[in-house]
């Protein structure tokens, strides 16, 4: 017998029966089936149905229908399905299969407790309600919790397991946690800042201009000019060119044979009816004429102009965040809300974003920016913080300028978001000013004050004044002032640029001016 007509072998019937009672283990989690099969409510079979259906309702996002199942008991089914519905856990269990799987889990966990709370005195109805409270309360703080999440950072993180939600939960019910809070609801008065930080970055081009980057282009333009037309006309019978043979009334161009009916004597009279009808056989020829004119005509014609580039944004994100004393109170809440809007942005666009928050002299604070729970719980201290001491801005511009050379980050963008107190050496102003020009890096700063400054001035290409910074500290005091650009206004030649650069004098030659000495 050949190997192909072999019969197959019989499936093994030992265990089947057992088996078929659990086949509705293969529609449920591995967490569950311990639960699922020692719970002490209801049948195992009914159960475990029972369990696959709501895994699959809630995953799925629709509410519960726990009035015709057949697990658990109808008292208890009813009260759950109340409870899930006013948790409204559908919602958050959609498409969520980690956090459904820990749902369930969690009422196997509650239901489970009822007969422990008959057995220490408490009744049928007390110890359903007691369940069902305590079902309620944890999920409550849990929904809570995952709101604020995602009221935060929009989404809740990849790496928060709902299973080890406990080690999640300290953190946000800290102090720090609160001031995150906080500093969220400041973004709803900063709608800007959202706009500036998606457009920092230079990675994805968009379909706006920017004015900024403009390049010398030859345009094409229209213009009026005095254009020569040269045309050729035909004269018709001028003498010229022979070009066949045609009927006409010409004696000069008539044919030999034509001229010879004039000697006989009665053809002649033709000859004389044929030329008064023009039916003469004659040569042709005509003459041409040319004719040159000149006239008035659109034409194209190059000239040098700007073309602005397209704008790119959506980049990765430098963030340099001013931590001195003097950002104390609303001018520190907004520097905050600078972070926390960084590191929403750089998460839900994946985008790579690292903060140096910087005080006095060797005071600079790195932060890499990762919507995670290690992330959460840095940025959470962070924010808690309150700012203090000196001001240096040298030591992260050259953080700064060094992780820009790196290939990572050279298509990044910074921001700066401070008071604008401080000032850049002239050697450092050089350098940043280099790494402009030879790598595209844009700055853009963000003003907590009443007015700019000079060393805000020479680094910054942009700049986003936040004049109300008060009132995010309570105070709803306006500002003294009616313009933010004063420097710019009435001390113009402040700032450091090439023709200061020519018209500095150092102080020995500024002295023997002043002495009147002669140059040596």
């Amino acid at each position: 017998m050949s190997p192909a007509a072999t019969p197959s072998l019989p499936s093994a019937l030992l265990f089947s029966a057992g088996e078929t009672r659990l086949a509705a283990l293969d529609a449920l989690a591995r967490s569950h089936w311990l639960g699922g099969m020692t719970n002490s409510q209801g049948h195992l079979e009914p159960r475990l149905d029972a369990l696959a259906a709501l895994r699959s309702e809630l995953f799925a996002g629709k509410p519960s229908a726990m009035t015709n199942v057949s697990w658990p008991p109808p008292p208890i089914a009813a009260a759950l399905g109340k409870a899930v519905d006013a948790l409204d856990l559908a919602r958050y269990c959609h498409g969520q299969q980690e956090l459904t799987d820990t749902v369930l889990m969690s009422i196997l966990f509650h239901l489970d407790l009822i007969v422990d709370y008959v057995d220490r005195g408490a009744g049928e109805e007390q110890a359903l309600q007691m369940a069902i409270d305590a079902f309620s309360d944890d999920w409550r703080q849990h929904c809570d919790q995952i709101d604020e999440l995602v009221e935060v950072f929009g989404m809740v993180p990849d790496d928060c397991e709902h299973s080890r939600w406990d080690e999640l939960r300290g953190l946000l019910h800290s102090a720090g946690w609160q001031e995150v809070l906080r500093i969220r609801r400041l973004l709803a008065g900063l709608p800007e800042l959202v706009k500036i930080i998606r457009e920092l970055g230079r990675s994805r081009p968009t379909e706006e201009h920017d004015i900024a980057s403009q390049s010398l282009v030859e345009v094409m333009e229209q213009a009026m000019a005095l254009r020569t037309e040269t045309r050729t006309v035909r004269v018709p019978d001028m003498p010229g060119e022979t070009r066949g043979i045609h009927r006409s009334d010409r004696i000069a161009r008539m044919l030999p044979a034509e001229a010879m009916l004039l000697g006989h004597p009665r053809l002649r009279l033709v000859w004389h009816a044929r030329r008064a009808e023009r039916s003469l056989l004659c040569y042709e020829d005509d003459d041409r004429m040319t004719e040159t004119r000149q006239h008035q005509a659109p034409v194209l014609q190059p000239r040098p102009g700007l073309m602005p580039a397209k704008k790119l944004e959506s980049g990765p994100m430098l963030v340099c965040v001013d931590t001195s004393g003097s950002m104390q109170g609303g001018a520190e809440g907004v520097a905050k809300a600078v972070v926390l809007e960084a590191m929403r942005a750089a998460h839900a666009q994946n985008r790579a974003c690292h903060v140096f928050a910087f005080g006095g002299p060797e005071e600079v604070v790195e932060l890499e920016l990762t919507l995670g729970r290690a992330g959460i719980e840095r940025a959470t201290r962070f924010l808690g913080q309150s700012f203090r001491g000196g001001t240096d801005i040298c030591a992260p511009l050259e953080k700064v300028i060094a992780q820009v050379e790196l290939e990572r980050w050279q298509r990044a963008d910074l921001l700066i978001a401070t008071d604008g107190e401080f000032g850049a050496t002239p050697a450092l102003a050089a350098r940043l000013a280099a790494v402009k020009r030879q790598l595209g890096l844009r700055v853009q700063g963000v003003l907590i004050a009443d007015r700019e400054t000079v060393g805000l001035l020479e680094i910054a290409d942009h700049i986003y004044p936040v004049r109300d910074w008060r009132r995010f500290g309570g105070n709803n005091a306006e500002s003294p002032i009616h313009t933010h650009r004063l420097t710019a206004l009435y001390f113009p030649g402040a700032l450091r640029n090439e023709a200061t650069r020519e018209a500095t004098v150092s102080g020995a030659e500024a002295s023997a001016a002043f002495r009147g000495d002669k140059p040596t």
